[in-house]
């Protein structure tokens, strides 16, 4: 029988998690539920519904003015909207693939099965915006023009990623040659 191992590491709103049991590794990234962005989410589509509701009750005749007002609150209210992602899984199971799981805190569950003959290799990516700066993990996958990122929703810190990262390359036999600057991330990167 495999010894089960287990470790936990919190980093800002992500809580990582690690365990192995019976040859399969899982890592999770746990995202904390936080009142204010559920509030700021209520707070824009009311935001929203007001700017579109005033011209119509006022019966005025939609102006360009109008038109810029509604997108502009359009925009607002997306930016506000909340995103209620409660963690999202790798599972690595060494003879088959690695399977990629969603889970949100209404329950719902997304779940995709990458088998191991179509992983050419696990990359670490650093996205730039123009407003922010942020890392990803993703697989590059056999006849596939795109590539296929790990944790779709959440933006967990590279800290997070690296061990995930690690573990997929020894999945693939791929090798982990990593700048010194991955290998050891403050808490603070995001």
């Amino acid at each position: 029988m495999d010894q089960e191992q287990k470790r936990e590491a919190p980093c800002g709103i992500y809580t990582y998690k690690h365990h192995c049991s019976m040859g399969v590794d899982v890592h999770e990234v746990f995202v904390k539920k936080s009142r204010l962005r559920i509030v700021l989410s209520y707070i824009g589509i009311v935001f929203l519904l007001v700017n579109v509701s005033q011209p119509l009750l006022a019966k005025e005749s939609l102006s360009l003015g109008s038109v810029w007002n509604i997108t502009f609150a359009v925009l607002v209210a997306k930016r506000l909207q909340y995103k209620p992602v409660k963690k999202e899984s790798v599972v690595i199971m060494p003879a088959f693939g690695v399977q990629l799981e969603i889970h949100f805190w209404s329950g719902r569950v997304d779940r995709r099965f990458v088998p191991i003959g179509k992983i050419l290799k696990p990359l670490i990516n650093e996205c730039v915006t123009p407003v922010t700066c942020y890392w990803s993990l993703a697989l590059l996958l056999r006849d596939e023009e795109e590539l296929l990122l790990v944790f779709q929703k959440s933006r967990p810190p590279v800290k997070m990623l690296v061990p995930v990262w690690k573990a997929l390359c020894t999945l693939t036999n791929s090798k982990c040659s990593s700048p010194s600057r991955v290998d050891k991330p403050n808490c603070s990167e995001t």
